[in-house]
């Protein structure tokens, strides 16, 4: 990972690396993914205008300001760094985050720079980069999803993604039946993040596979907007260990 202090316009998204298949979040048996539809990137976004165009966020030039600054300093973080929104839809990422997930092909609904669940739960390409992507990515964001749904299902952000699930037997089964089991054995832990650690494989070699820390924060002036950041804390690069294989859902994560 380069860990320069770069402006956000100069990162380039990276081709989409020839990865080893990985199947459906939750299949019983591995299974190669559908046909991805390609979808156009986000255009680099000027720092200069950083949080004009922020949902949620008021017409009012010294919020702008904050946002902007706040911004600023994400993107100055050596570790990925992503703004979320009540939804999951991302609202910024610095140039850590992008040099993360440069490399993941294509999709039209499940891009890590247009919403962070929707990627975790639906691309394809997710497992490449997240490690034991089922019970340590999935599961928990399942989970959070699972209480703002339950909070308010008319959000139509959350509406639409409680239908993809529905669309997808195995995802649907282990949200309505296996979730609530896990939830119940893990406890309070499943749902909220902050501090857990987190297992990577980095596109950088002499990143591979690493370990992050989950920082979540909401500095009271963005909590009024329902914004909040999430920034992965890299930690030392892991030796390779045999992957383990993948037959079916764990309801409770291996330790």
């Amino acid at each position: 990972m380069a860990e320069e202090l770069v402006a956000k316009d100069s990162v380039t998204k990276v081709p989409a690396a020839h990865a080893p298949v990985v199947g459906r979040p939750f299949a019983l048996v591995q299974e190669p993914p559908g046909q991805q539809t390609a979808a156009g990137e986000r255009a680099a976004e000027d720092t200069t205008t950083a949080g004009a165009d922020t949902p949620g966020v008021p017409d009012d030039p010294e919020i702008r300001a904050y946002v902007h600054d706040y911004f600023a300093m994400t993107d100055a973080l050596p570790f990925p760094s992503v703004v979320l929104d009540p939804g999951w839809g991302v609202a910024h990422t610095n140039p850590a985050y992008d040099a993360l997930f440069g490399a993941v092909g294509p999709h039209p609904t499940a891009m890590p720079d247009d919403n962070f669940l929707r990627f975790v739960l639906f691309h394809p390409d997710a497992a490449s980069v997240l490690a034991e992507h089922e019970t340590a990515w999935c599961l928990p964001l399942l989970a959070q999803f699972a209480e703002a749904y339950a909070d308010d299902e008319s959000a139509p952000g959350l509406q639409d993604i409680r239908r993809e699930i529905a669309d997808d037997p195995i995802m649907d089964a282990a949200f309505r039946l296996g979730l609530p089991h896990w939830v119940e054995a893990v406890g309070d832990a499943a749902v909220h993040h902050d501090g857990a650690l987190r297992h990577l494989r980095h596109p950088d070699p002499e990143r591979g596979r690493t370990s992050c820390r989950l920082v979540s924060e909401s500095p009271r002036t963005l909590r009024k907007f329902g914004l909040r950041r999430l920034t992965l804390v890299l930690r030392e690069t892991e030796p390779s260990a045999a992957r383990r294989g993948r037959a079916h859902l764990s309801v409770v994560p291996a330790r």
